[in-house]
């Protein structure tokens, strides 16, 4: 018979794949051969929606077709690897594919595993379907499986996630699997195999045996019944710890290694590869070297020179229990071995510089005990190691050593300058173009205001083809940022892009502009943004916005050379000699600025009074927008709104657990109105805020607008913090990213630091990601550089938010030490001071390292600040680290 294109794809997407292979097993090798082209013309020509869209999947029909029409191996891996075919591998009944093989007498079948082998995917890796196809060509050509990633972890996958309910043990299925041998050393040598073996779980039908998790157990008893050699195993296995990995990607080598159980004389055989673990390896490992190494010291095997060199970083390592059990390994050694107690101690003195106090403590009572019997050269040794104590310890040294209290110096915090200057203005088309291309990659607030700026004044010079040449190539370029679509109605970027229509060709009046002119018409008439008619944002970046907005429907009316709103500075804020400077000019050249404009200009002049040559020149202004800017003057300009603490309930779902699962009881928020009735349009909705009963789940309603937000109203910054602290709160308590890049540009303006900004200020220092923990220490260092007292206001949010583990105490601990280190001491004091009282009855984790926190503070400020509650906790019973922690602040507070 003949083969022909329609008859294969008729069956195939039938799904009738035996009757596609019957059509090749009828065919001469010269028939198949000469379908060829026609087959793979026929394949390029399909749809790819087909694979998807048709009631039966055609792919595996084509798949066996490619086997019965390639002409080498080369050819049929590249036609398999197509999209929608691969996809399909899984469902290809390869005895078919065999039949078709064997009927062509194909030599290239381990070919084509290796090719395919060789794309076999790394990465989101789930049962190994795709290795399971590959792996039956391979074994079809009699050719081993090449040790690549791709092979392992698909190897691996299909043994730990069987696809089948009823299956053999894991132990079973790998002592029967006949790549065991050749691929399960490369699931030691590879990084990151462990990570799929300890995730093997995730997901699983509860139906499925929970066989991953039992990896270690199956290898450990292949090694017991000599399927597996337990010297190659076990040396495996601690070469793999030693080449580090991710903690989670360890774990089952650290599980594997307890099964093994190695006697005495392998961890012998290892003892240099168990001390560099104990010294460098993650925690959960060196806690293995170190019972390996304990035991072959117990045995007599472990060289006591080797014992001390590991113990040095070892015992400045963060893990505390790691180096408790250290120090008291090396008060053993030095009892069993009185000769060397002089190398002992001076290795436990090392101990002096760890950061935690108890560590510090423990070592320095550990050295005082043993000083008597110590050699004089090896004191004044010790005496001099002393001299990094912090804490009470350094009094205690001093006593005991005979030497001088060295006075700890106060760091002093580098003078604040301000926030910068604006940079210069854009001057020529083809430079608003490159901003303007760059904006639509990375909006920013400083970048707007400069692209604005540009844009009007390059306009009302004249530069209409200069503008055309430059910018119409960005509306052709970006067309889903610069055009109005549904997913960005209202956005400033789709108000960018209609204003440059109306720039380029001041004769297009379509829908956009008419819906951009009822929506500023809105705006003007109602103050409102958002709802019935206006399509702009009514959150703070909305103002951006309905600025642009302005401008595109205004910009062929009055032909404004400039616009007035442009901040002098990139925190938003604007000197009121500049904006007398550009309202003279206007009222000399007989313009007048548009409303939204200036009503933002207004917004963003400094508090507090101006120079007597501004008030002069206001006084003399005669323009409507010069008596609005004398107005505003004489009435003291924007009062503060009324901010109060507002906390929203965690609602239970179905499951028993907080909003989709994610554990939140309860959150901070903030709830604004104005303190005056009337004033600008912007005003009204910009200073009321009613944040709903329910908490939202992962809030992103500001994301990426944080510089946007800060720069509208630069000198009410709790405004801003207000309308972001539901983002700033999940932060916390959903573990979300990236918002407390808005806290240091807040820290640059000015105003009064109320409810919403102090508790924005406590969720980032608990917030998950060390980058947003890190905007949050330098916001609170540029806070303590300015006049306004902020710190305790924080505090007692922090201490509201961890006294329920509503947020984390533990994440907050390291910033508020780099805080203290870069000389933000007394502002931490406050801070500590206030949050302390309402931790103190909890059993909050992380107390006693706020206490130890707490006292170094107290003690290079000399504090004696009383604290509400220490005295009862000090007072009780017991040796616990809260009970230890609080007395040592209570003596250091003590007169």
């Amino acid at each position: 018979m003949t083969l022909d294109w329609e008859t294969v794809d008729r069956r195939a997407r039938s799904g009738d794949q035996p009757g596609v292979a019957r059509l090749f097993l009828e065919a001469t090798e010269a028939e198949r051969l000469a379908f060829t082209k026609q087959f793979e013309a026929g394949l390029r020509a399909v749809d790819p929606d087909v694979y998807w869209r048709a009631r039966v999947d055609p792919a595996p029909g084509y798949a066996i077709a490619v086997i019965g029409a390639a002409p080498s191996a080369a050819r049929a891996a590249t036609l398999l690897l197509k999209r929608g075919i691969r996809d399909s591998w899984q469902q290809i009944q390869f005895d078919r594919v065999l039949q078709v093989a064997e009927a062509r007498e194909l030599d290239w079948l381990g070919d084509l595993g290796l090719r395919l082998a060789a794309r076999l995917p790394t990465r989101d890796v789930w049962d190994g379907g795709d290795w399971a196809f590959t792996a039956r060509f391979l074994r079809a050509g009699g050719t081993p499986p090449p040790v690549t990633e791709g092979v392992v972890r698909g190897w691996l996958a299909r043994l730990i996630r069987p696809r089948r309910e009823r299956v053999p043990p894991l132990s079973i299925r790998m002592r029967e699997d006949p790549d065991l041998d050749v691929l399960l050393p490369g699931v030691f040598e590879i990084d990151g195999m462990g990570s799929d073996i300890f995730n093997a779980t995730w997901g699983e039908d509860s139906a499925l045996p929970k066989s991953a998790i039992r990896f270690h157990q199956a290898v450990a008893a292949l090694v017991a019944e000599g399927r597996l050699e337990r010297k190659a195993i076990l040396t495996a296995t601690i070469d793999r710890l030693a080449r580090g990995d991710k903690p989670n990607a360890l774990r089952p080598f650290v599980l594997l290694h307890d099964e093994l159980d190695p006697a005495v004389d392998e961890i012998a055989a290892h003892a240099l590869d168990y001390a560099r673990l104990l010294a460098e390896g993650p925690g959960a490992v060196a806690t293995v070297a170190q019972r390996c190494l304990r035991v072959l010291d117990d045995t007599g095997r472990l060289d006591a020179d080797t014992l001390l060199e590991t113990s040095f970083p070892v015992l400045l390592r963060k893990e505390k229990t790691l180096v408790k059990a250290q120090i008291t390994w090396l008060e053993k050694v030095a009892r069993r071995e009185p000769e060397r107690a002089d190398e002992v101690f001076g290795t436990v003195s090392a101990a002096f510089g760890h950061p935690a106090l108890d560590i510090q403590e423990r070592a320095f009572t550990l050295v005082a005990k043993h000083l008597p019997g110590l050699a004089p050269d090896t004191v004044a040794r010790l005496a001099e190691a002393s001299v990094v104590l912090a804490g009470d310890l350094p009094a205690r040294a001093a006593a005991l050593f005979g030497t001088t209290v060295l006075t700890e110096t106060v760091p002093e915090l580098p003078p604040h300058t301000g926030p910068a200057p604006m940079p210069p203005p854009i001057t020529t088309a083809a430079e608003l173009a490159e901003e303007i291309a760059v904006l639509v990659h990375e909006e920013s607030g400083v970048r707007w205001e400069r692209v604005l700026a540009a844009f009007v004044a390059l306009h009302a010079d004249g530069g209409r083809g200069s503008l055309t040449a430059a910018l119409s190539p960005l509306l052709d370029r970006y067309p889903g940022d610069l055009g109005e679509h549904p997913w960005n109605e209202g956005e400033a970027l789709a108000c960018l892009g209609a204003a440059i229509t109306m720039a380029i060709d001041p004769a297009r009046q379509d829908g956009v502009h008419r819906r951009l002119h009822e929506t500023v018409r809105i705006a003007r008439q109602e103050g409102r943004r958002g709802e019935n008619g206006s399509r702009l944002s009514p959150l703070p970046d909305g103002v951006l916005a309905l600025r642009v907005a302005e401008i595109a429907v205004h910009l062929n009316g009055s032909m404004m050379p400039m616009l007035v709103a442009t901040p002098t500075h990139v925190s938003g804020s604007l000197d009121a000699a500049v904006l007398l400077d550009r309202l003279s000019r206007a009222e000399a050249e007989g313009w007048q600025p548009w409303p939204f404009d200036l009503e933002q200009a207004l917004l963003r002049l400094p508090r507090g009074p101006v120079s007597a040559d501004v008030t002069t020149g206001v006084a003399a202004l005669a323009s409507p927008a010069g008596r609005q800017f004398a107005q505003w003057l004489a009435s003291g300009g924007l009062p503060d709104p009324i901010s109060e603490r507002v906390v929203q309930q965690g609602k239970l779902g179905y499951l028993g657990a907080y909003d989709w699962d994610r554990p939140v009881a309860r959150r901070m928020l903030a709830r604004l109105r104005p303190a005056r009735d009337g004033g600008l349009r912007l005003e009204r909705q910009l200073l009321t805020l009613a944040p709903p009963d329910e908490l939202k789940y992962m809030p992103d309603d500001l994301e990426g607008a944080e510089e946007v937000v800060a720069m509208v109203l630069p000198h009410h910054r709790e405004v801003a913090a207000a309308w972001a602290l539901p983002e700033m709160a999940a932060l916390a308590d959903q573990d979300q990213q990236g918002s407390a890049r808005l806290l240091p540009l807040l820290a640059e303006g000015t105003g009064p630091i109320g409810p919403a900004l102090s508790a924005a200020m406590a969720y980032a220092f608990c917030a998950k990601q060390e980058s947003d923990r890190v905007a949050a220490v330098d916001a609170f260092l540029t806070l303590t550089a300015g006049t306004e007292p902020f710190a305790g206001r924080v505090g007692e949010a922090l201490g509201d938010l961890c006294s329920d583990s509503t947020a984390k105490l533990g994440r907050a601990l390291p910033a508020l030490t780099d805080a203290h280190r870069s000389g933000a001491s007394a502002a931490v004091w406050e801070l500590l001071a206030a949050a302390l009282p309402p931790l103190l009855p909890t059993k909050v984790r992380g107390v006693p390292d706020l206490l130890e926190l707490a006292t170094q503070v107290a003690v290079t400020l000399g504090a004696r600040t009383e604290i509400p509650g220490l005295a009862d906790i000090a007072a009780r019973p017991g040796a616990s680290r809260l009970v230890q922690e609080a007395k040592r602040l209570q003596s250091t507070l003590a007169p």
